[in-house]
């Protein structure tokens, strides 16, 4: 046992984990009936369980009525969306060979020749990437037109295809293909939106009231200083939702302002989790006043928690969609490139836009004994979950026209969302964010304590402006960059060029590291300054 070390012991483990994953993403065996083939969609999501096994049941029992056999689900979750997208740009690369190229437009393969049907859940940018996303080698491009782009090194393979509807059907479906500043499906049909997200506020309403706070109805609201170490925040290098909402921050509020509110939302953080699912489930615990969320996490959480026959409103947790400020994104489906079940797949799409399945998202279920009183859907029983209610919105229109009153939350997406469209400046949250807050945690809020001491003494008299104003512009400053051999600063003009320098492979960690460096340095400026004032910072 002497040879048994902890080394070897990760090692092993670390092979296991290779080793396993392809094996769990590896397509199961068909799954029988009574001796029957049952044919079986391989859907890769990032949804949770809950809306798997309700999407999987109706979609059987549709299928079977409209075409005289049931369906089966092989459900495959290698993790949350960014880990999806590598899953499937690594998986289509290493099929890129069977593609044949001769038009560059739309590579074609026969059915079977990728493993997986179905993308479905995730926002519509990152659906966008499967629609143009994955660069193969030209030499992996199969009969590619020798009057192609000559000169180019690689070529695109999309990994998605467009489901191919008519007009006609998705007039019918969706009307204006338009809310707020999004759109619900993609005008080439790379993606079609199921469902739709909001991005805001989840809160607990017993801890505002031990902090004498009201319930917050704007993102402004969590920079108020008694938030101070009670919001839960995601990393948004990590969470593509939490992404979303400080991107849709930055586009309402503009540059300055917006930047600014981050500045202070993430000083009041009690920490940041590589996990979107954590902070709605630590508010409610009471660990943290209130979190950044998508709307699902949010309500569902605040839906588990409920008493028996209890009203969500006067639950323990609460979310809110900012009026006008909230960001609502489609939640699309997409029809993979090469996939086994061409056709089924697309009826899949096809019954995620009936109200049937729309029904899904917001009505009561029937295990609550609510839902005994939902409209009544083609196969003359009740439309809804059977057992669990998903609290999401549904994308179709006609859903809020005709059932608004049968929706557990009677919110209507397209009223709320804002028309302010994406600025641009994606890019620039998670490593600015990594290097002002998430880095540089604790310094940020010494520094933060410190501005507010500053401006409660500047209230009360005891020092003057001019140390706040020099503790504000220390704290709200951004570095610059060198580009060029000149220093940069990081402005709206200069963005484009800064942003730039981010993609040069060899360039990023040092870029992060000075970043973070200055961050560092900045916030010890603050702290330094309300000492020389004679401030007492607690």
């Amino acid at each position: 046992m002497s040879g048994i070390t902890p080394s070897r012991i990760l090692l092993v483990l670390a092979l296991v984990v290779v080793l396993g994953v392809p094996l769990a993403l590896r397509p199961s065996s068909p799954a029988r009936a009574s001796g029957n083939d049952v044919p079986m969609l391989i859907i890769v999501t990032p949804h949770v369980p809950q809306i798997r096994a309700e999407f999987e049941e109706a979609f059987s029992r549709w299928h079977q009525r409209e075409f005289g056999s049931p369906v089966s689900i092989s459900w495959r979750v290698p993790g949350g969306t960014s880990e999806i997208i590598k899953v499937l740009e690594a998986h289509y690369r290493s099929r890129a060979g069977a593609f044949d190229f001769a038009d560059p437009s739309n590579p074609d393969a026969a059915p079977g020749t990728t493993d997986f049907d179905l993308m479905l859940g995730g926002g519509s940018f990152d659906h966008g990437r499967l629609k143009t996303q994955v660069r193969v080698m030209r030499g992996a491009a199969r009969n590619l037109p020798a009057a192609f782009s000559p000169d180019a090194k690689d070529v695109v393979l999309p990994m998605s295809e467009p489901a191919g509807f008519t007009n006609a059907e998705l007039d019918a479906w969706f009307g204006e293909n338009k809310i707020g500043a999004a759109q619900l499906y993609d005008p080439d049909q790379f993606w079609i939106g199921t469902a739709l997200s909001g991005f805001g506020i989840v809160y607990n309403r017993d801890v505002l009231r031990r902090l004498g706070l009201p319930e917050p109805q704007a993102f402004g609201d969590l920079t108020d200083p008694r938030y101070f170490g009670m919001i839960a925040l995601s990393d948004p290098r990590q969470s593509g939702s939490v992404t979303t909402t400080i991107d849709a921050i930055l586009s309402n509020e503009g540059w300055e302002k917006g930047w600014r509110t981050l500045r202070e939302i993430s000083a009041n953080s009690r920490y940041y989790t590589n996990s979107s699912t954590k902070p709605p489930i630590d508010v409610s615990a009471g660990e943290a006043a209130a979190g950044l969320a998508i709307d699902f996490y949010g309500r569902g959480q605040a839906q588990s928690i409920l008493l028996p026959g209890q009203d969500p409103s006067q639950g323990r947790v609460g979310y809110v969609d900012p009026r006008g400020a909230t960001f609502i994104d489609a939640d699309p489906v997409s029809v993979l490139r090469g996939g086994p079940h061409p056709e089924l797949s697309r009826r899949f799409v096809r019954f995620c836009l009936t109200e049937e399945a729309q029904s899904l998202w917001q009505f009561w279920s029937q295990r609550s004994g609510r839902g005994a009183l939902n409209p009544v859907g083609p196969d003359g029983t009740p439309m809804g979950p059977v057992i669990s209610e998903l609290r999401r919105m549904p994308i179709r229109r006609v859903m809020y026209e005709l059932h608004g009153s049968h929706m557990i939350d009677r919110v209507d997406p397209f009223t709320i969302a804002s028309d302010t469209k994406p600025a641009g400046w994606r890019s620039a949250i998670g490593i600015m964010m990594g290097a002002f807050a998430i880095d540089t945690a604790h310094q940020q809020r010494d520094a933060w304590r410190a501005v507010l001491a500053a401006r409660e003494a500047v209230a009360k008299g005891t020092i003057d402006l001019e140390v706040l104003t020099r503790m504000e512009v220390a704290f709200y400053a951004f570095p610059e960059t060198e580009i060029k051999g000149a220093m940069v600063p990081f402005t709206p003009q200069t963005y484009k060029a800064v942003a730039a320098t981010w993609r040069e492979a060899s360039r990023r960690p040092t870029i992060e590291k000075d970043y973070m460096k200055f961050f560092a340095a900045t916030y010890r400026r603050v702290v330094e300054l309300a000492q020389e004032a004679g401030l007492q910072v607690e």
